[in-house]
C-alpha cells in the first residue's frame, strides 16, 4: 500500500468516526492551562463537527477567549482492548456560527436538545480542524491534515434536498428504513426513522437508540445519495 492510499484510508477511517460519535471531550485554554469537558457533537454534510454550546459554560468563555481547541473522539467501544480501539484527536479552533441549517442537523442529532435550541445563550459552532492524529490500534498511528480531513465536494445542493430527501423516505418508505436497521444492522426493535443523511451513509434513531448506516462509497450528489439509498433498501426483505 502507498503511503498516499494509506493516508487515504486513514482520512476515511478519521470521517466513519465523526459520524458516528454522538459525543466528545472538548479540551479548552483556560488561564494558560488545558480544561477538558463531554460535549455532544454531530457532523455536517463534509463531516464538520458541530457543537451546540451555551455562552455560560466554562468552556464557551475559554474558547470566547481563545478559540483554539481539541477534540477526542471514542470509537472503542465493544473492543475487548480497549486501546485497540480507534480514536480520533482534532487539532483546530470552534468557531460560532449562525446557521439554522446546521442547528438542524444538530437537533436531528440530539433531539433532546430542542429543549434548549433556542435559549439565547446556546450557539452552534463549526470545529474547524487543522490537522488530526489517528490511533487505529496497536501500530496504526497516523497524522491527517484537517484538509484531506473533510469531503471537499460542494454539499450545497445536498444540503438543499436533504429535509426533502428525508421527509419522502420516511413517509413513503418507512418499512424499507425499518428493515434496513433490522436486518442489515442486526437490530430487533422496530420503529426506526431516518434522521439525516450526508455523502458517506444516513442515521437512523429509534427512541433514544441511533445507528448508521454506511454506503460503499462516497455519493456526492443529490442523485447519488437517492441511488444510494434505494440500493441500501433494496438488499432488505419485505
Amino acid at each position: 500500500m502507498s503511503k498516499r492510499e494509506s493516508g487515504a484510508d486513514a482520512a476515511k477511517l478519521g470521517r466513519w468516526l465523526m459520524r458516528r460519535s454522538e459525543r466528545a471531550a472538548l479540551a479548552t485554554s483556560m488561564l494558560g492551562a488545558p480544561y477538558a469537558s463531554l460535549v455532544l457533537i454531530a457532523a455536517d454534510l463534509d463531516a464538520t463537527p458541530l457543537l451546540l454550546l451555551s455562552a455560560l459554560a466554562q468552556h464557551s468563555r475559554n474558547i470566547a477567549f481563545d478559540p483554539r481547541a481539541s477534540l477526542l473522539l471514542d470509537g472503542t467501544e465493544g473492543h475487548a482492548d480497549r486501546l485497540d480501539g480507534p480514536r480520533l484527536t482534532l487539532l483546530g479552533r470552534a468557531e460560532i456560527v449562525a446557521d439554522n441549517r446546521l442547528l438542524s442537523r444538530f437537533t436531528a442529532r440530539h433531539p433532546s436538545s430542542w429543549l434548549y435550541a433556542g435559549f439565547a445563550d446556546f450557539h452552534i459552532y463549526r470545529f474547524v480542524a487543522e490537522r488530526s492524529h489517528l490511533v487505529a490500534g496497536f501500530g496504526r498511528i497516523e497524522w491527517i491534515d484537517g484538509a484531506d480531513l473533510l469531503l471537499a465536494s460542494d454539499i450545497a445542493a445536498l444540503a438543499a434536498a436533504e429535509p426533502a430527501i428525508v421527509a419522502e423516505l420516511n413517509q413513503h418508505h418507512a418499512v424499507a428504513i425499518d428493515l434496513c436497521a433490522r436486518q442489515l444492522l442486526g437490530h430487533g426493535e422496530t420503529g426506526w426513522q431516518l434522521t439525516s443523511i450526508d455523502p458517506d451513509g444516513a442515521d437512523l434513531r429509534c427512541g433514544s437508540d441511533t445507528a448508521r448506516l454506511d454506503f460503499p462509497a462516497p455519493a456526492l450528489t443529490v442523485e447519488a445519495v437517492r441511488s444510494a439509498l434505494f440500493a441500501l433498501a433494496e438488499r432488505v426483505v419485505l
